[in-house]
């Protein structure tokens, strides 16, 4: 729960008076007191900080989440854009220890846009995470999270690759009762005179127990001697337990909408819809560069089918596309993945298989990855059964 306020008569009240004054000192004393306690201003915004403090807790308000999690079920749980991929892949990783945990992967791929090889190293416990990964062609990429408290999360994630800019992002979270702050710098240069890079900043509030409001503010100086640019977006979500809506209207001239309803117990179904609005030159009559509005619209929908063993997710857009993904587990070290991807305008098609494996570098980690045994080395009830 957030900390009580204290009104500024309580403050006062609080402080020590000053010892060896003499009677200049209790004067002085007894003058500042009546200044806290009868002061009309002073008295006005103790009252309406305490009505404010008091209604907020008599919402029973919840933590919104974060701003970059605002349709999070539409767009990552739902819809496999960030999932496809195509060619053969295998992805083979080997647990070393859960508690704290230490795994190492190893990836392959062929006819795809991923690297033909990549290896990663994840090594974390409750308080810290740090996960590297480097391919074949020496690009490297890391992430790494620290906890100060329960609010309160550090972030890094860089990324150095040869024939493009070294990639440096320092964030920082912090999730009130009923409120969530983020700051985030991108590639900051703090040597200069003047700051350089792209900084962000944004709020998100709960309202009631269900509507939440937010703003992010974000500050680009990429440029030497060009003056930076400031833009402000706006976010909504409200979270009715069974459906979810949310929309966004974003600084670069977009609105994106998006719901998200539990069809029944493993179905889920989403739907998002983006209209970008911009500026494209083109000539008049008289070969003059003139600026006419353009607009850009496409929605989405996808539904996901969660079993005990797979999961399948669809979803077909206006633009023609329609995206298939399976992931079967075969064994619980075990699993299959299927994508294919049919572009019905430009008249392609990608297709995409991959195979994953997890090893257990001891006894007790296969136990708790077959669920025999939880995380802190208890046997599961009734795992013998299943």
């Amino acid at each position: 729960m957030a900390a009580p306020q204290m009104s500024m008569g309580e403050l006062s009240k609080s402080l020590a008076p000053v010892p060896n004054l003499g009677n200049a000192g209790n004067a002085h004393e007894e003058q500042r007191d009546g200044f806290w306690s009868s002061n009309p201003m002073f008295t006005f915004v103790n009252n309406v900080a305490r009505s404010i403090q008091q209604h907020r807790q008599s919402l029973d308000l919840i933590n919104p989440g974060t701003m970059e999690n605002i349709n999070k079920e539409v767009a990552k749980d739902v819809f496999l854009n960030q999932m496809q991929f195509s060619g053969l892949r295998a992805d083979i990783s080997k647990t070393f220890a859960m508690n704290p945990i230490f795994q190492v992967s190893h990836g392959l791929s062929i006819g795809g846009q991923l690297p033909a090889y990549s290896f990663t190293a994840m090594v974390g416990n409750e308080k810290t995470f740090f996960q590297g990964t480097i391919d074949n062609e020496f690009s490297l990429t890391g992430r790494f999270n620290h906890s100060w408290d329960k609010h309160s999360i550090s972030k890094l994630t860089f990324q150095l690759a040869q024939g493009q800019q070294p990639m440096c992002q320092i964030e920082h979270d912090y999730q009130a009762n009923d409120f969530s702050l983020n700051f985030k710098t991108l590639n900051p240069n703090f040597l200069d005179d003047t700051y350089k890079g792209v900084m962000v900043g944004s709020i998100l509030q709960s309202i009631t127990p269900k509507l939440s409001l937010g703003m992010e503010s974000v500050y680009s100086s990429l440029q030497p001697g060009v003056p930076g640019d400031a833009a402000l977006s706006f976010v909504g979500r409200y979270n009715a337990g069974d459906w979810i809506a949310s929309a966004q209207l974003q600084a670069q001239g977009a609105f994106v909408a998006s719901f998200w309803r539990k069809v029944a117990k493993n179905v889920e179904a989403g739907i998002e819809t983006t209209v970008q609005a911009g500026m494209q030159p083109t000539l008049n009559e008289l070969m003059q560069p003139v600026y006419q509005t353009v607009v850009d619209a496409n929605t989405t929908i996808g539904a996901k089918y969660e079993f005990r063993q797979s999961i399948y997710r669809g979803q077909v857009d206006s633009k023609g596309q329609v995206s298939f993904m399976l992931e079967h587990r075969v064994l619980p070290t075990v699993g299959l993945l299927f994508s294919a991807t049919i572009d019905q305008i430009k008249n392609t098609a990608n297709i995409g298989c991959g195979l994953s494996l997890e090893f257990a570098g001891s006894e007790e980690v296969m136990m708790m990855q077959n669920g025999m045994m939880d995380a802190n080395g208890n046997p599961v009830e009734g795992a013998q059964l299943a």
